[in-house]
């Protein structure tokens, strides 16, 4: 009994991120219900599921842009205060955030880009955000692309200078918005080693949503997969490959007929067009 309470404390103390008991919607339509994860120090987590499972929604709740209606979000043992707007924007600075379209600044250029979070939440000397600039840009292999403006470069080098902005912090938890989504399969496969090697050059934990098995399964070491709601699976890539129950099996493996519809939730379409049945 003492090493279950050892090894459950030790487990607890590793979650750099924890969410507990979940519940949050949008107006009447509940995204999560009663929803527990727990994302380990230095660990690359994929958080997979079909569209409006509420992947996106996690990564809104961590980073307190929304609140939840029940439950509560730990970060590194403390609530996600969204109360005080202070503590709110220090705890922001240990995260770092790739949204799904990179959202870059296209009137500056590529290093204006990645030295913006720098200028605006450090007190720095140009030589050294000048540095750091060039050593983030470098990490993703486009240093030589600093003086290009956004206009100039593809939609995958600009993916990869959305995730130099996203560490110019060095930031603890860098989470990850479909960052695969519209990308040429080498610039897929250079991201997807991007966010491997630089998990694990920088120690962060590396939270990467997203609905590309193939892809999360090559570089995470543990994984959560929503439906309805719900966690419905969780564990090692392994461990949900051998998975047999039929919604996890459907997802994983991409068949069109299981428990997973394609049709949202409707009456008749008889009924919605008026139409006698």
């Amino acid at each position: 009994m003492t090493q279950l309470r050892e090894s459950i404390g030790a487990a607890a103390s590793n979650a750099l991120v924890s969410i507990q008991a979940v519940t949050f919607g949008y107006n009447s339509r509940v995204v999560l219900s009663d929803v527990s994860l727990e994302f380990a120090r230095g660990k690359v987590i994929a958080i997979m599921g079909s569209s409006g499972c509420g992947k996106t929604t996690l990564l809104r709740l961590i980073g307190g842009v929304v609140v939840p209606q029940a439950g509560r979000v730990l970060f590194s043992g403390s609530p996600v205060d969204t109360r005080s707007r202070a503590a709110l924007y220090t705890l922001r600075r240990r995260m770092g955030m790739l949204f799904q379209f990179g959202a870059l600044f296209t009137d500056l250029n590529v290093f204006e880009n990645v030295a913006y979070p720098l200028r605006e939440q450090t007190q720095l000397s140009e030589p050294m955000i000048r540095d750091i600039v060039l050593m983030k840009l470098d990490a993703v292999g486009l240093r030589g692309a600093a003086a290009l403006r956004i206009s100039e470069i593809s939609g995958g080098m600009a993916r990869r200078v959305a995730l130099a902005r996203a560490i110019a912090l060095d930031p603890e938890v860098i989470m990850y918005d479909e960052p695969f989504t519209g990308l040429d399969p080498i610039s897929l496969g250079v991201t997807a080693n991007l966010i491997r090697r630089l998990n694990d050059a920088t120690g962060a934990t590396s939270l990467v949503v997203s609905h590309d098995v193939e892809e999360c399964f090559r570089i995470c070491d543990y994984a959560y997969l929503l439906s309805g709601g719900h966690v419905v699976a969780r564990g090692t890539p392994q461990e949900l490959l051998a998975a047999e129950e039929p919604g996890v099996r459907q997802f994983i493996r991409g068949e069109a007929d299981g428990p997973v519809r394609f049709h949202f939730p409707a009456p008749p379409i008889g009924q919605d067009l008026g139409v006698e049945a």
